[in-house]
């Protein structure tokens, strides 16, 4: 029991520090997941959980960083009675999420380690059963853990992870995540993301005289009826599938591929800070090395206020929201792409000088 006991505790506790930092890493990235569940609940359930959107980026913050300490505090022992019954109230709620989200098919991804880590939902239920049953285990044997840590030792090693992780988090709301792990990330060849890395095979299933086949091309012959198509090479898909921009009724997508453009990325126009909103006019302004444009999800009207509300003189294109926010965790950012490559990004607070970017091309 003793080693059944010890696994638990440090099988749960370090899944929950990787879990929690890669969350820390990416706050924003956790509000857009929270906001999800938030909206699907208030259509599904009940119209309060609409209450809790705007507070979803506290709860973000609060959340991954008491992941962390929950996961420190089960490997070095602290306070195991408070410690069990938080973490046993978590995970029931994890594995509640997870499941309504897996059955009723709503949220497809749970963020569960935000972007580095991709799982079906039926993957993060189950995932969450295991560890809801060591938990189960850490739980019952909550009393008979033994602190690493005597005295305030504890208490400064909890302190010292809770401010650590807020800080980290701070940094991350404030500029961007110290790692990006999404498809936009600087080095990446956006062109090539949106390519499957090789033909997709698919294995038809056919009903004939109330039998089921299965074949690998789809069969030309009559008598077969349609059942079912399965992808068996799933992870040729491409990486970006919902890269779309246009202006009208011009798709402008292959247009942002060509030659170097600085795109002002504007998720929603009536939510965008305009804190550095002088910086980012002065990169509007015609540079011979760069393009300057913006992407926008904003409706025409609304942009278009917008726009000259801050004197933002430059072409301006739509793009879905979700996009969007994958490719800069900033309400406005700021990406340069050179061939399609993205070779930097910026949240607002940290805008570039002309300059700056200038000298990035040039070493290109």
């Amino acid at each position: 029991m003793k080693i059944i006991q010890e696994f638990a505790r440090y099988a749960v506790g370090a899944l929950f520090i990787f879990s929690g930092i890669i969350k820390v890493n990416d706050p924003v990235g956790t509000q857009i997941k929270l906001t999800e569940y938030f909206e699907v609940f208030a259509s599904d359930i009940a119209l309060f959980f609409e209450w809790f959107v705007p507070a979803a980026l506290f709860l973000s913050v609060f959340l991954s960083v008491l992941e962390v300490v929950l996961g420190v505090a089960l490997i070095i022992g602290y306070r195991m009675r408070t410690t069990a019954w938080i973490l046993l109230a978590m995970i029931v709620f994890f594995t509640f999420l997870t499941f309504y989200s897996a059955y009723f098919n709503k949220v497809t991804d749970c963020g569960c380690f935000g972007d580095a880590i991709k799982l079906t939902p039926w993957e993060s239920f189950y995932k969450d059963i295991i560890l809801l049953l060591l938990t189960g285990v850490i739980f019952w044997q909550k009393d008979h853990y033994i602190p690493t840590f005597k005295g305030y030792l504890g208490e400064i090693k909890i302190i010292g992870v809770t401010v650590s992780m807020i800080a980290i988090a701070s940094y991350a709301i404030n500029h961007l995540p110290f790692i990006d792990f999404r498809s936009y990330k600087v080095g990446s060849h956006l062109p090539t993301l949106m390519q499957n890395s090789e033909p997709l095979k698919y294995s038809y299933f056919m009903e004939k005289d109330g039998e089921i086949f299965e074949f690998e091309t789809y069969p030309n012959e009559g008598g077969y009826t349609y059942v079912d198509a399965k992808l068996m090479n799933p992870e040729a898909i491409a990486k970006i599938t919902d890269l779309n921009v246009w202006e009208g009724d011009n798709d402008y997508t292959e247009e942002l591929f060509k030659g170097n453009k600085l795109i002002i990325v504007v998720h929603q126009a009536e939510k965008a800070s305009n804190k550095k909103m002088d910086r980012l006019r002065n990169l509007t302004y015609q540079n011979p090395n760069f393009e300057p444009l913006i992407l926008t999800s904003s409706g025409y009207e609304t942009f278009e206020a917008f726009r000259h509300k801050y004197q933002l003189g430059v072409p301006y294109y739509f793009a879905d929201v979700t996009v969007l926010k994958a490719m800069v965790r900033s309400n406005p950012g700021v990406l340069l792409l050179s061939d399609g490559n993205v070779a930097a990004k910026w949240h607002y607070n940290d805008t570039p000088l002309t300059d700056e970017i200038v000298e990035i091309l040039n070493r290109q």
